[in-house]
């Protein structure tokens, strides 16, 4: 990242660390174990890419723009982490690794990973409806959050993944895939920054298709990272997917074409932002972050 996007990165993950840290807190209840799992899967390191989309996103419409933002972005970042703690799971990609540590089932156990994520999906609507925001405007963040993160987005994406083991997909399919699982999150993130802000019709489009290209552009260069990086560097284990014969754009693409693949999407998400002047830079740094990143 450039110096202004690291700066603009640590204050936005303080704020967001704050928000989260301070509702956990005040969760009520002798539930110790179930506190310790929950607060473990949301503060277990993690680049809070989509707090920061909802940032930048808020201020390339209303520069300076910093009300409700942190509520808004910590909702996000719980059903995040709810999606990594379940994901990991045996059932699921049965990983024992993630950002460098024990995922949540191997530091504690099965039914207390299960449990974490069911209580951080609830968490995060919870930290919507407290939010210091129009209660109309929280209907709106609510229903795309909801939207976004069930059956419509990212558990209908997951599902699809799971499919899709020892299967063959074609590229259309496996974009369809990951504008669900991964996509529809970071789009989320974005829209709902934006609305934060009082973004007309106009700007949500142009948002709309930036997110939709960095979405992808994330999840081709994760694809790319499972082959070209290592396991210390990416804090889950290299070669997974390959390991669970999952499709990828490496697979597909071959590596100098997902590479490609890459480069144009993040060519279509900086168009996307030129009707948005200065004000969206952070937005295009962010691009370039996603598809230069190494882990």
């Amino acid at each position: 990242m450039e110096v202004t996007l690291n700066a603009f990165s640590q204050r936005v993950k303080r704020d967001v660390d704050a928000r989260l840290a301070q509702a956990l807190d005040q969760l009520a209840g002798s539930g110790a174990q179930l506190k310790a799992a929950m607060h473990y899967s949301l503060t277990n390191g993690g680049k809070r890419v989509r707090p920061l989309l909802v940032y930048a996103s808020a201020q390339a419409i209303r520069p300076g723009m910093q009300e409700g933002l942190e509520w808004i972005a910590a909702a996000l970042e719980s059903i995040h982490a709810y999606s990594l703690v379940h994901d990991d799971l045996p059932a699921m990609d049965d990983d024992d690794l993630r950002r460098g540590k024990p995922t949540t089932h191997i530091a504690f156990d099965e039914a207390s990973a299960i449990l974490a994520g069911d209580a951080l999906q609830a968490f995060a609507f919870e930290l919507l409806a407290l939010a210091p925001l129009a209660a109309e405007l929280k209907v709106q963040l609510i229903t795309h959050l909801a939207r976004a993160s069930g059956a419509q987005g990212m558990v209908l994406g997951q599902a699809i993944d799971l499919a899709a083991v020892n299967q063959q997909l074609d590229l259309q399919q496996l974009e369809r895939m990951h504008r669900h699982k991964t996509g529809a999150l970071i789009s989320a993130a974005v829209t709902m920054g934006a609305l934060a802000a009082g973004a007309n019709a106009e700007q949500c489009l142009a948002l709309e298709h930036y997110a939709e290209a960095i979405g992808l552009a994330f999840q081709v260069q994760d694809d790319i990272l499972d082959v070209t990086s290592d396991t210390e560097t990416l804090g889950k284990q290299q070669g997974a997917d390959s390991s669970h014969n999952k499709p990828t754009y490496v697979s597909l693409l071959g590596l100098d074409g997902a590479k490609a693949k890459a480069q144009a999407l993040h060519s279509d998400a900086h168009q996307a932002l030129a009707q948005l002047g200065p004000a969206a830079d952070t937005l295009r740094q962010l691009a370039d972050y996603i598809v230069e990143r190494k882990a």
